[in-house]
């Protein structure tokens, strides 16, 4: 599903024209990553939490050289999944 197919099925559930779906759907992204830059953490009970991890630098290789490389350390979002998520995927 594309954000083109999810402003579809947030419209129809909702029962919001396309363009207001898509207003709200751009504001809540932005919202999240507002929080996760601002090195917050996202809770939404059921559904999962959104949250930032920071990666240490680290000693790679190159595969096309062979050549070992340094990797810097970065920030990755990470989201864990709720348990009425889980329950409805398995």
């Amino acid at each position: 599903m594309n954000k083109t197919e999810l402003i579809d099925k947030i419209a129809a559930g909702a029962g919001l024209s396309k363009a207001a779906s898509k207003e709200a759907l751009d504001a809540t992204l932005a919202a999240i990553k507002e929080a996760l830059v601002a090195g917050d953490k996202i809770a939404l009970i059921g559904f999962g939490t959104f949250s930032v991890t920071e990666r240490p630098a680290r000693e790679g290789i190159n595969p096309a050289t062979k050549q070992k490389i340094q990797i810097k350390a970065k920030k990755v979002a990470k989201f864990k999944a709720g348990a009425d998520l889980e329950d409805a995927l398995n």
